[in-house]
């Protein structure tokens, strides 16, 4: 087991120290599971709301404007469900030390696009190709 590294508060990645030293490392594993507890949070908030807010509604178009409501939630559920597997992911990648580096290319991932996108796995060059092509094959 690796021993605890001391984070400072205010600690903020910067280019001028080792790519992904082990302050990096926890200060972006740190920031992964807030954003996974917050998403988790969130949920649970939802599915409560949705336990007490079901009820007869008479009216129609009250009724419509509500399961229409609902409806927008649980996508927006889903789509953090399928967020949470992400960070899942980018936290195995920083125990296995692959976190931070480019799936395409190998290179490093800036720390500015990270700290934007914690479970981004290409690098800001990479991503944009990836999505040219992605657009040229959809246009087919």
């Amino acid at each position: 087991m690796k021993a605890e590294v001391f984070l400072p508060d205010d600690y903020r990645p910067a280019e001028d120290e080792p790519f992904m030293n082990d302050r990096q490392l926890e200060y972006f594993r740190r920031k992964l599971l807030t954003w996974k507890a917050d998403i988790l949070e969130d949920s649970r908030d939802t599915i409560e709301g949705m336990k007490d807010g079901t009820r007869n509604i008479p009216d129609i178009a009250d009724r419509a404007s509500e399961e229409t409501d609902r409806a927008l939630e649980l996508r927006t559920r889903d789509r953090q469900r399928k967020l949470v597997s992400k960070i899942d992911a980018a936290l195995r990648r920083i125990e296995e030390g692959e976190y931070g580096y480019c799936e395409i290319t190998g290179e490093p991932i800036s720390l500015k696009r990270l700290d934007a996108r914690p479970i981004a796995t290409m690098s800001l060059e990479a991503q944009e190709r990836h999505e040219r092509r992605e657009k040229v094959h959809r246009d087919d």
